[in-house]
């Protein structure tokens, strides 16, 4: 099915969505798969105004895949078992695109966690060992794996909760009352079950440590930080407030002593970015003294923070403090719906600008 501007987009066997440019010779079709990942209750109608504006902007460099395998009540299903759902679903989209070379992520929310469990099933070690070690957060093109055989360009989430829901004010609706926050860890599962546990961290399947701890390092065939590294960019796009949802901290894999100050805009062409900064990789060994006064250290949310930043990643902070939705920040940010979120257009125009080929 195409469009009057170019843009085509048809249903695969599985129900996902394909989108590319129908303006292209086939001389030059794309070899660039983007692979779109919604959130919680989420769908491949979510990404539709991102995956057009990418063909059309990009149009003989990707083709847009909006994931299906995920949608609605599936989303509760946990972290992993998307995670492996993703998986098969992206080596049928690369088998059905023998011309793809690259492959690169965006994805919202949790949909966020999912594609980095994905990565980690379908990363394929290098065929000369890399000898550096991954805590130097250093890799060149001779040393990277592949997913599933292509390169790995772009890793991008979007408001995405990497740190987990359970911590102080990582869940803003609960107003930063430990009392309320610790009831909700208790019964999140009653509501979005399976999933519930992981982003609340109080998962043991069968006596392991919580799967987002798991994900900080390769575990047996998945290969979940060679993944991540793998990526020549990873980056994080947070909301700084009105996002009730998933917090600045959680979103942005910072503590709150490194939350920068912000101001209005940065950027005429993006008016609702606020803050941008690229950080190398690093390490840390202990809590620091920020964290400690929110309540005896949440070790393993310094866990998090440490195992993620071993790799660099590029962080855009968002505000839509002054937009008419700004309560609706977490839909607003990937204009989810066009009808209600376009004023989140910039950020989907900054993330084009910003893409790598």
């Amino acid at each position: 099915m195409g469009d009057d501007r170019g843009v085509c987009s048809e249903e695969s066997l599985t129900g996902g969505m394909d989108v590319w440019s129908s303006s292209v010779q086939a001389s030059s079709s794309p070899d660039h798969i983007v692979v779109m990942v919604h959130g919680i209750l989420g769908s491949t109608t979510d990404w539709k105004f991102a995956a057009d504006q990418f063909v059309r902007e990009l149009p003989d460099k990707v083709i847009v895949h909006c994931s299906e395998r995920n949608m609605y009540k599936l989303t509760l299903d946990g972290v992993d078992i998307m995670g492996e759902r993703l998986a098969e679903e992206v080596v049928e989209v690369i088998n059905r695109r023998p011309e793809a070379r690259k492959i690169s992520f965006i994805a919202h929310s949790v949909g966020g966690l999912v594609a980095r469990y994905a990565i980690g099933r379908l990363y394929r070690p290098p065929r000369r060992k890399a000898v550096e070690d991954l805590s130097s957060g250093v890799c060149d093109d001779i040393s990277r794996g592949t997913i599933c055989g292509l390169e790995a360009m772009n890793f991008i989430t979007v408001a995405t909760p990497h740190l987990g829901s359970r911590g102080h004010k990582q869940v803003p609706f609960l107003f930063g009352v430990t009392a309320i926050e610790k009831v909700a860890s208790i019964v999140i599962h009653l509501i979005f079950r399976r999933t519930g546990r992981h982003l609340f961290l109080n998962d043991n399947d069968e006596g392991k440590p919580p799967l987002l701890k798991l994900m900080l390092d390769d575990c047996g065939e998945l290969y979940f930080m060679s993944a991540l590294q793998a990526f020549k960019r990873r980056v994080a796009y947070a909301n700084v407030g009105y996002d009730h949802i998933v917090g600045w901290r959680t979103s942005s894999i910072r503590r709150n002593s490194e939350l920068p100050k912000w101001k209005d805009s940065i950027s005429e062409k993006y008016p609702h970015i606020v803050y941008e900064e690229i950080s190398e990789g690093k390490n840390s060994d202990k809590c620091t003294e920020d964290a400690m006064t929110v309540g005896n250290c949440d070790a393993l949310e310094e866990e998090l923070v440490t195992g993620l930043t071993r790799v660099s990643w590029e962080r855009v902070d968002v505000s839509f403090h002054t937009s008419r939705l700004r309560f609706a920040a977490h839909s607003v940010i990937q204009v989810k719906d066009i009808a209600m979120h376009s004023e989140g257009a910039d950020v989907i125009q900054h993330m084009i600008d910003h893409f790598l080929n």
